[in-house]
């Protein structure tokens, strides 16, 4: 393998994993694409771990669910750092996609991940059991409010999402009115105004049941463009100042995503 490639790992790594993963080539190496979906994937680990560690700190088994996890990168590399090493807790992968949920299992049983799950279905529809953790990394669209839902229905302590493509407002938004809408007159802040209005309303909606909301970047616009990170912790059931806060944007601007309308 070469030198510069051993640099960007990190201790620990499973080089067969990230081979496996098609994060490394056969012969060790790092294209620009591959280069790019291992530092997403690194950067999201390190901004998780601290919830992995109170986590393994307070329970023998937690649970961590990743959500839409597509190839499962994410789901692999955090068993691979952090339950792999700790000899205990499971992690849950939900995806929809069944070519590759088997490609998936395939990967864990030859790693040897053992306490790695794998259900098919789409996240609104799937029962899993006690949650402790929270995970969606690029869940598109209403995909992301899904896995806002799941996290409540399962009761997690923690959630960490990356949103993607979020279209639903900017279409409700083409036919809202009010003194406000020139703040999305044209297609291209229309967009972009619903992306960072979704955002607010999916923080706030957390908050109103009682979790902690941080708002970070995860990774560099040089690696994607899609980098708002949603960090919540739950210290408490409800907050109703963050409800009424939630209701009156709604009610200032019109819209809402569909998912969150109801508490």
């Amino acid at each position: 393998m070469k030198k510069e490639t051993i640099a960007e790992l990190w201790p620990g790594q499973s080089v067969a994993l990230l081979k496996a993963l098609h994060i490394l080539t056969h012969n060790g190496g790092l294209n620009a694409d591959s280069r790019r979906k291992l530092k997403q994937v690194q950067h999201l680990a390190q901004l998780i771990k601290p919830a992995i560690d109170t986590m393994l700190k307070e329970k023998h088994q937690p649970v961590l669910a990743d959500l839409g996890a597509g190839k499962s990168y994410l789901g692999f590399i955090l068993y691979d750092l952090y339950f792999a090493p700790a000899g205990r807790g499971q992690v849950i992968a939900v995806e929809a996609r069944s070519e590759l949920i088997q490609t998936a299992k395939k990967i864990a049983t030859e790693s040897g991940f053992d306490r790695m799950r794998f259900v098919e279905g789409r996240i609104a529809e799937s029962e899993v059991g006690a949650v402790d953790i929270v995970t969606a990394l690029h869940a598109c669209d209403a995909a992301t409010d899904e896995a806002i839902l799941f996290a409540l229905k399962h009761e997690a302590r923690f959630v960490a999402l990356v949103p993607c493509c979020q279209a639903e407002l900017a279409r409700a938004l083409d036919e809202a009115k009010g003194p406000l809408a020139q703040l999305w007159r044209h297609p291209i802040q229309r967009r972009e105004f619903g992306a960072h209005l979704t955002n607010v309303l999916r923080g706030l909606y957390l908050e109103a049941h009682g979790y902690k909301v941080r708002v970070t970047e995860f990774t560099g616009f040089e690696h994607t463009q899609k980098n708002e990170m949603i960090l919540a912790e739950r210290h408490q059931r409800s907050n109703p100042r963050a409800r009424a806060e939630f209701e009156k944007l709604v009610q200032e601007i019109g819209v809402a995503p569909s998912l969150l309308s109801f508490f």
